[in-house]
């Protein structure tokens, strides 16, 4: 009986060691995380996965909370530092795309401030140009704002059922005369067959707008354009392509970032403030699309949207 005793006794005296033992284990270990939370709040370039070897359940589960708020913590800040870059960026390129038209409107009024028996013709022929040049300049600034209101989800678009054959056909319709003029071959495929996506009519005017108007410009060395509708069960997909200059592969996944401006991107379609391409796809999102690019200089360039099809 005294033997038991003892062995209760003894076996308590070593339970509560073990629970001591790992009350002051876990007691450095918290402080331990603890004095890296503190460094890493002075500096958050820090702010790396903390390594802890310990058998704490409870503790592992918050290092693993920790470490994925870290990661998240990383991410977001790299894509905003990104982000402020880019809107650094695009300012700097509206800034200078402003100033260019501005200074030369600027010019031609001095000019005709300076010579007031200037000929009527030539009066006529220089407010003619700055009448141009302001159109620019107010075009630069509707998209600047345009892009703006998208990006701030200020711009409602609301969605329907939009007959597809008839709204390309009306945009290539409205190029028809520029075609022939630049003297291209237009390649067209629209079928038959009704086809219905989920989209807006105004924005996906606008999308194939700038589309038909980058391969028109940019696909000046290949003289052909071309445009295919083409859908399955679930999707309906717009094609929008040229034979020219194209896009190298390197730059193709950034065509649509704001303010990509290399001139091998095309992305020139206002002013080189890249701002259209960007417009594009921000309107396609909105619609509940993906856009595209495919390209390989001076063979094809292609373009190509996808919306959801909607049946009626």
């Amino acid at each position: 009986m005294d033997l038991l005793l003892i062995g209760i006794i003894l076996l308590l005296v070593a339970l509560n060691l073990l629970q001591y033992y790992r009350a002051k284990q876990r007691d450095k270990e918290l402080e331990y995380l603890a004095i890296r939370l503190k460094e890493m709040s002075k500096e958050t370039s820090t702010l790396d996965q903390i390594l802890l070897s310990t058998d704490d359940k409870a503790i592992q589960n918050l290092l693993v909370q920790m470490n994925e708020f870290f990661d998240r913590y990383k991410q977001s800040s790299a894509q905003l530092k990104k982000t402020e870059q880019s809107i650094k960026k695009m300012l700097s390129n509206v800034s200078h795309d402003l100033k260019t038209p501005l200074t030369v409107v600027l010019g031609y009024i001095e000019t005709i401030q300076q010579d007031s028996r200037r000929p009527a013709e030539e009066r006529n022929r220089l407010l003619n140009k700055i009448h141009h040049k302001t159109l620019e300049i107010i075009h630069l600034i509707n998209s600047f704002f345009d892009l703006a209101k998208l990006e701030a989800n200020d711009q409602r678009i609301d969605l329907t059922g939009v007959h597809i054959n008839e709204v390309c056909r009306k945009n290539i319709l409205g190029f028809y005369d520029l075609v022939q003029l630049k003297e291209f071959e237009a390649v067209i495929n629209i079928p038959e067959t009704p086809v219905y996506a989920l989209a807006n009519e105004e924005a996906l005017g606008r999308v194939l707008n700038n589309l038909f108007s980058n391969a028109l410009y940019h696909g000046e060395a290949g003289k052909t354009v071309g445009f295919s509708l083409e859908y399955d069960e679930h999707h309906v997909f717009l094609s929008v392509w040229d034979k020219g200059k194209g896009i190298e592969e390197h730059h193709q996944e950034h065509v649509f970032e704001r303010s990509f401006t290399v001139e091998e991107s095309r992305n020139k379609a206002f002013q080189g403030s890249g701002l259209g391409l960007t417009i594009t796809k921000k309107l396609v999102d909105s619609m509940g699309g993906d856009i595209f690019v495919k390209s390989t200089p001076f063979h094809r360039t292609t373009f190509s949207i996808q919306l959801k099809r909607v049946f009626f």
